[in-house]
């Protein structure tokens, strides 16, 4: 009877050690833009407690300068270059006079790569997408790549309307 109990609670104690996981991605921010990275003239109190809580990367690398194929990198795991998603949708698709000849670049993330979000569902996680997505059209959305609800990720990058429906 104590060794059932002993291990009962041992099941209770692993399930509660695992953490929650918020991945927060935010363009055109810099690293030094928040409080709680040293910025003295924005405010960002929310934020600021939501780090004290948190794991902060102190250190970093930005597989691309660009939205898209940092996104994709992100979710993947995996280069740009090796996703052939090395520039947002619109420039890929609008090539213009460009004087250079530009390899094959894909517009959406392709639904054989696996994402963050799969492997996360796979592990019991119940995984959410909320803003920008940019990394593909209506059948590569966020809900195809693992997530089990996605508020505002389009092709567009941003919702079409800001208002409701």
């Amino acid at each position: 009877m104590v060794l059932a109990s002993l291990n009962v609670g041992t099941a209770v104690a692993r399930r509660a050690a695992r953490p929650n996981v918020i991945l927060i991605i935010a363009d055109d921010l810099g690293w030094s833009d928040l409080h709680c990275y040293g910025s003295t003239f924005h405010e960002t109190p929310y934020l600021d407690r939501f780090a004290r809580q948190s794991v902060q990367f102190r250190q970093a690398y930005a597989a691309s300068p660009v939205c898209s194929p940092t996104r994709a990198s992100i979710l993947t795991g995996r280069h740009p270059a090796r996703l052939h998603m090395t520039i947002w949708r619109e420039a890929a698709l609008n090539r213009g006079n460009r004087k250079l000849l530009e390899p094959v670049t894909r517009d959406q993330l392709p639904l054989s790569e696996t994402t963050l979000a799969e492997i996360l569902q796979q592990n019991g996680y119940y995984t959410a997408h909320i803003g920008k997505w940019h990394v593909g059209r209506a059948e590569t959305y966020p809900e195809a790549h693992g997530f089990h609800v996605n508020i505002g990720g389009t092709l567009w990058g941003a919702p079409q309307t800001f208002f409701y429906p």
